[in-house]
């Protein structure tokens, strides 16, 4: 999963607390699943897909030592497609996409699924 230029800066931003960052917090934290099989690029801003979803987390985000896990769940009638592409928001459209991971988790044709995102920030 790349970290994106957006994701970079905001961690920058964030360290400092800079004005006008929004936080990946429970009020501003989604995950998108999109159905875009291009490869990924630090420049991009969202994801790439022709159908696409953005949905709220359930809860706040977690954070374990350096670990910090989002969860989404998408009902029955939510995110009805290809679900080739994926990536974390501060916001339900626009914002800023900190991540954006390529990986086939299959076609949603009904039923509830949850998305279950853990980012790692590490050194080295």
């Amino acid at each position: 999963m790349g970290l994106t230029n957006a994701g970079r800066d905001f961690i920058a931003k964030s360290i400092i607390n800079e004005a006008g960052v929004t936080p990946y917090n429970e009020a501003n934290a989604y995950i998108g699943v999109g159905s875009g099989g291009t490869a990924f690029n630090v420049s991009q801003t969202d994801l790439v897909g022709a159908s696409k979803t953005r949905k709220i987390v359930d809860n706040a985000p977690v954070r374990t030592n350096n670990e910090i896990e989002f969860i989404t769940t998408f009902g029955t009638t939510e995110a009805q497609h290809d679900w080739l592409e994926w990536g974390v928001f501060n916001n339900t459209t626009g914002g800023e996409m900190i991540n954006r991971k390529v990986e086939n988790l299959g076609s949603k044709t009904g039923g509830t699924w949850v998305l279950t995102v853990t980012l790692s920030v590490n050194i080295g």
